[in-house]
């Protein structure tokens, strides 16, 4: 068995990893911006507030999340867009792509929860299902849920057993392996194929998303495991596999270099790549923590201050974490 498809049932396949609500945070396995602070939310709902006040975006336009998990991030975009224009949640059509069911459940029970039926969320099982004029879809940390090829000296991982075993590499993966001049690492697998799936799904669209990684390869393993807040890298050579199958995490960092060639040939093209700290910033995230400082007490701003801190700082998800922004006009 290919890597690829080992990883994609571990995460996507029968009882997978992701078939069922996993709590994310102090609960769960790790913890993730949407989890930290709801000013992550609200900062990229106040850039496309900005953009609507002037007249880049339509007004009626779709704000679509895909991966949505329990749905925190579209409800304080939501949450945002209303304060800022409460005309807006009239004019605006709001969904979500989820192909889970039972994480859909989830997402509605919470959006009923934060809004009752002031707020309407359509659902999507999938991209292919939509086709509207402008949409701004976002996400968090999707690209590296993909599944992935390892590569290694001209060699490829297959699973045999819950044991991996290197064989003679893949003309495609060597291919895609030789564009970014990839020795060892991870090659995404489904990239293609997403990119074609967003660019199809409307005439005109915005796509911002937030992902661990860089516009390069290290020509090392990034592939680790995450199970309760402590990182298992893949190759450790304590770990059994068939343990950690299906019950944990696991991932790798993006080459956002493989992200922007795979939408840029949809004709979605890159306007803009930085870290997190630096969108977040440009998204207004210090004049939102500096209104809210106004209203709330001394306790309430320093706690807010601390979990912006966490999404800011270098040392922490700032510098790791970058922005990209796409774009279809």
């Amino acid at each position: 068995m290919r890597f690829s498809d080992y990883m994609n049932e571990w995460l996507y396949g029968s009882e997978g990893y992701y078939q069922n609500f996993k709590a994310i945070g102090k609960g769960g396995d790790f913890y993730t911006a949407v989890s930290t602070s709801s000013f992550f939310g609200a900062s990229i709902a106040n850039f496309i507030y900005q953009k609507i006040a002037q007249g880049v975006i339509p007004r009626n336009g779709y704000l679509i999340e895909i991966g949505a998990h329990q749905g925190y991030l579209i409800c304080d975009m939501i949450q945002w867009l209303y304060s800022c224009d409460p005309t807006l949640i009239d004019s605006m059509h709001f969904a979500i792509v989820e192909r889970q069911p039972k994480v859909q459940e989830v997402q509605k029970k919470y959006i009923k929860e934060r809004f009752g039926e002031d707020v309407k969320v359509e659902f999507f099982s999938s991209l292919d299902a939509i086709s509207v004029e402008y949409a701004f879809f976002v996400s968090n940390e999707i690209f590296d849920a993909f599944a992935c090829e390892l590569i290694y000296d001209n060699r490829m991982a297959t699973v045999q057993n819950h044991h991996i075993v290197w064989q003679e590499i893949d003309a495609t993966i060597a291919q895609k392996a030789a564009q970014y001049r990839q020795t060892k690492g991870e090659i995404a697998v489904g990239y293609e194929a997403f990119a074609k799936a967003v660019a199809n799904a409307a005439r005109y669209l915005d796509f911002v998303s937030f992902d661990y990684g860089e516009r390069y390869v290290r020509n090392d393993f990034s592939i680790r495991i995450y199970q309760a807040h402590t990182t298992l890298p893949l190759f450790d050579e304590t770990l059994v596999l068939q343990e950690l199958f299906k019950k944990s995490d696991i991932t790798f960092d993006v080459n956002f270099d493989h992200v922007i060639d795979a939408f840029g040939e949809t004709g979605v093209q890159l306007i803009e790549y930085e870290t997190q700290a630096r969108a977040l910033v440009r998204f207004g995230i210090i004049d939102l923590l500096e209104r809210f400082a106004k209203q709330a007490s001394q306790k309430n701003y320093t706690q807010q201050a601390d979990k912006i801190k966490t999404l800011l700082a270098p040392t922490m998800m700032g510098d790791r974490f970058k922005m990209i922004h796409l774009q279809k006009v």
